[in-house]
């Protein structure tokens, strides 16, 4: 096996989610051997911003794929998912620009924050087009507009629930303010940032007190009694904002 480049784990990172990703990753070199090209860390656990609500996510970059190395890879990644909810995407280094193209704002996310755990670094001339970023985030927009609509539907009784619900939505909607900043040549800024400056846009205090539960409900995985329906329906509202303003640029 070539000897690869192995890179540390960002000291912000805790050290279960550090120790089992070690562990797996570990495993996933030795199951894969030679086409294991790199192993890329992305999303909150890549810039240290690991919450409660959070699942740690990893890229594995193939030469091929194959079953035989696939299979003796199953046990270690049931053990992970179950530890710190790991989800690996499994992606063949051909796949690698057409992914990049099909999943535009995922990705345009994953080159701006992600960490190599082992290999060389895939994402370091990647790039994503303009057409391509805006004909997904469009498609990201409507489709977490209609999820969000099913969510409210369904869990608007219950606020435990709906707290949760309230967590998953700051992923797309960080993304999607990110990809938007960067279609109009803004400096990069974290998601987070970005969402900010596209509510104080809006003016509308509600807006900023529905992102501060949104992260509230991302720290704990909970909220204080009324507070989570008024916060949904307002990220319901940011939502439609987001896709309004997508569909108007060109």
């Amino acid at each position: 096996m070539p000897i690869v480049k192995e890179h540390r784990m960002p000291p912000s990172l805790p050290e279960e989610i550090q120790r089992h990703l070690d562990v797996f990753v570990a495993a996933a070199q030795t199951a894969f051997g030679d086409d294991l090209a790199a192993a890329v860390l992305f999303g909150s656990a890549a810039d240290g911003q690991v919450r409660a609500t959070s699942d740690v996510n990893l890229l594995l970059l193939l030469k091929r794929f194959t079953p035989q190395a696939a299979d003796a890879l199953r046990g270690p990644l049931r053990m992970a998912h179950a530890a710190i909810d790991l989800q690996v995407m499994f992606l063949q280094e051909d796949e690698l620009t057409q992914a990049a193209e099909a999943f535009a704002v995922k990705f345009a996310d994953i080159i701006a924050r992600h960490r190599v755990l082992l290999g060389n670094d895939p994402f370091a001339s990647l790039h994503t087009s303009r057409d391509a970023v805006l004909r997904r985030l469009r498609q990201v927009l409507l489709n977490q507009q209609v999820r969000m609509r099913e969510r409210y539907m369904l869990l608007s009784l219950n606020e435990e629930q709906l707290a949760g619900a309230i967590a998953d939505a700051a992923g797309p909607l960080r993304a999607a303010a990110a990809s938007l900043a960067q279609l109009e040549g803004k400096s990069a800024q974290s998601g987070k940032q970005a969402l900010e400056a596209f509510v104080d846009q809006l003016g509308d205090p509600a807006l900023h007190t529905a992102l501060q539960a949104m992260s509230e409900a991302r720290e704990t995985a909970r909220l204080a009694p009324g507070q989570a329906l008024p916060a949904f329906t307002s990220l319901m509202a940011i939502t439609g904002h987001l896709r309004e303003h997508a569909e108007t640029m060109r």
